[in-house]
């Protein structure tokens, strides 16, 4: 079982690094066939998810993820992930260079098939800030230009607006504390079903 538990570790850690380092051919190889991904930007297919990654990076729109250690659930030939995880950006708001970080937990299905792979993640947002890169620069966003956006992504969702990407209201949160329970619920029945 604990061979089972690193090589699960291991594939999510490699699915994050191929995305954050831009290494899209292992980044791809982490992924079923079948695989779904629901984040604040992209919804749809990992191999999708992939390719519109690569076209984000070739955008210049990248992110970092600073990463907490994973939390494996094993359950047979699946497994459930649990990977806290601080998204961080650095980009251009009219003219001022800010910096995001979004906290989150991702969520990961992953079965073995010919050999571990990810079926499914699912983030459950947190909070996250925005502020100017540079000390003693101010950032002209106001309470207003925020107030139509979700409180566990606000920021998040703000910023990718801004650069063309369409945001979800409807992702899982620490805002929604009862459809976040009903998502534990569904992917622990899913675990063990």
């Amino acid at each position: 079982m604990s061979s089972d538990i690193t090589e699960i570790t291991q594939l999510v850690l490699r699915e994050r690094q191929g995305r954050d380092r831009g290494w899209w051919d292992q980044m791809r190889s982490c992924f079923a066939d079948d695989a779904t991904v629901r984040l604040s930007w992209f919804r749809g297919s990992g191999a999708d998810f992939v390719a519109e990654s690569e076209k984000m990076a070739r955008r210049g729109d990248t992110t970092v993820h600073r990463l907490s250690p994973p939390v494996v659930h094993q359950h047979g030939d699946r497994a459930l992930v649990e990977l806290p995880a601080l998204i961080e950006m650095r980009t251009d708001l009219d003219g001022t260079e800010v910096d995001l970080a979004s906290a989150a937990r991702l969520y990961y299905r992953v079965e073995r098939r010919d050999r571990w792979l990810v079926v499914q993640i699912d983030p459950v947002y947190e909070r996250d800030t925005l502020t100017a890169a540079h000390p003693g620069v101010q950032l002209a966003v106001g309470p207003q230009d925020v107030a139509a956006y979700r409180p566990a992504y606000r920021f998040l969702s703000y910023v990718l607006s801004r650069r063309g990407y369409t945001i979800g209201d409807d992702l899982y949160g620490d805002d929604r504390p009862q459809e976040a329970t009903r998502f534990y619920d569904d992917a622990h029945a899913w675990l063990n079903g």
